[in-house]
């Protein structure tokens, strides 16, 4: 194995010019940490907590693409979290029970096991948190309580099955905490790497970006200065810094009505109300993002930094899906980066061409085209 790696880094040596040496520099270190067939380049491994066994999984994924939990029979996971459109559903606003809109974009689940907390605010801190706050929201899967879930599932005889095999629980004995640990499972297999700008980053393979995307790369790494917040690492790259930002998306909109929200949403958190129903069905209230969960004034309207991972697969863009096109965000974020920095940042037309062709080159295979096992 060794001796293979060194011939590949001896064949790119003499292959690459001094100028792809610089481009590729990155990729040098993780050529020479191998490539083992089982993990998507330009991701970092997931920690051995993470792993989790086949039955979890298979329960999980049964778990998730099942309407029998909602309300009225015909809402899953899989209805906002689409594997043909990346895991994400091309709508602006997610839709529920009823086709009622929600306040938010459905975001791509792909390599959501590498978020540092969940939603838009980040206001659950894990996988498995997150996997239930769907099921009982009035706009999403509209399920009246836990309960009620519970008695979907032990209703079925191919469900008691899979709780028993996956847990070891009898009937009585599944757990709303067994469910979200299942479709957590399933979830963190959901990872997808071995983009062309991986393969061309991370492996050397010059040829896997186009002259527009490698000057778009330098762009985002450089003038545009994007890689501030959608990170690009040494051995690997989830394109974000998990932390929360604003760019006053929605904010001009409820402006006027700041002091009388800020001060209605601290009497529902101060009375124990559950954060994620006011967040999803209250348009205004969405719109204070991070301050929804820290109540601190300096939060307000900061919304998590997504990946751009398969970004070009996931339009609408932003919190309230009001961008429209991967063009229009990049304005958007040309000129946010602009207010950071305290001077404009001048791009070309072809400048920003050549940033969008790059976006696009972090489109994965998988994303493109989801394996089975995730269908």
């Amino acid at each position: 194995m060794q001796r293979e790696i060194w011939r590949r880094l001896r064949r790119n040596l003499r292959t690459l010019s001094l100028g792809g040496l610089l481009a590729a520099g990155s990729a040098m270190p993780a050529l020479l940490a191998g490539e083992n067939g089982t993990h998507p380049s330009g991701l970092p491994p997931l920690s051995a907590a993470s792993s989790d066994n086949p039955a979890r999984i298979a329960l999980g994924k049964t778990l998730f693409y099942d309407k029998r939990l909602s309300g009225n029979g015909q809402i899953s996971c899989a209805s906002c979290h689409q594997p043909e459109r990346a895991f994400s559903d091309g709508e602006a606003l997610a839709k529920g029970i009823g086709g009622r809109s929600g306040t938010r974009n459905a975001p791509s689940i792909l390599n959501a096991a590498y978020n540092a907390s969940q939603f838009w605010e980040g206001r659950q801190p894990t996988l498995e948190a997150q996997a239930l706050d769907p099921f009982t929201n009035t706009r999403e899967h509209g399920l009246a309580s836990e309960d009620a879930l519970l008695a979907i599932v032990r209703a079925d005889p191919a469900y008691l099955s899979q709780f028993r095999l996956a847990f070891g629980a009898a009937p009585q004995s599944i757990t709303a905490s067994q469910v979200a640990q299942a479709i957590a499972s399933f979830e963190r297999t959901l990872i997808a790497g071995n983009s062309p700008f991986d393969r061309y980053y991370y492996r050397g393979e010059q040829a896997a970006l186009n002259p527009s995307a490698r000057r778009g790369l330098a762009l985002f790494q450089g003038a545009a200065k994007c890689a501030s917040c959608h990170r690009i690492e040494r051995d690997s790259a989830l394109f974000s810094d998990d932390d929360f930002h604003s760019l006053s998306v929605g904010l001009q909109r409820i402006a006027p009505q700041l002091p009388a929200l800020t001060t209605r949403l601290v009497r529902l958190r101060a009375q124990a109300e559950k954060l994620g129903d006011h967040v999803l069905s209250e348009e205004d209230v969405a719109e204070l993002g991070r301050f929804a969960l820290t109540l601190k004034p300096a939060d307000i309207g900061k919304f998590r930094t997504p990946s751009l991972r398969n970004v070009a697969l996931t339009a609408p863009y932003m919190h309230d899906g009001s961008v429209a096109t991967l063009e229009e965000a990049v304005e958007l974020e040309i000129y946010y980066r602009s207010a950071e920095a305290g001077y404009p940042l001048i791009l070309t037309p072809a400048e920003k061409q050549d940033l969008v062709a790059f976006l696009k080159a972090l489109n994965s295979p998988e994303a493109s085209q989801p394996p089975a096992h995730w269908r």
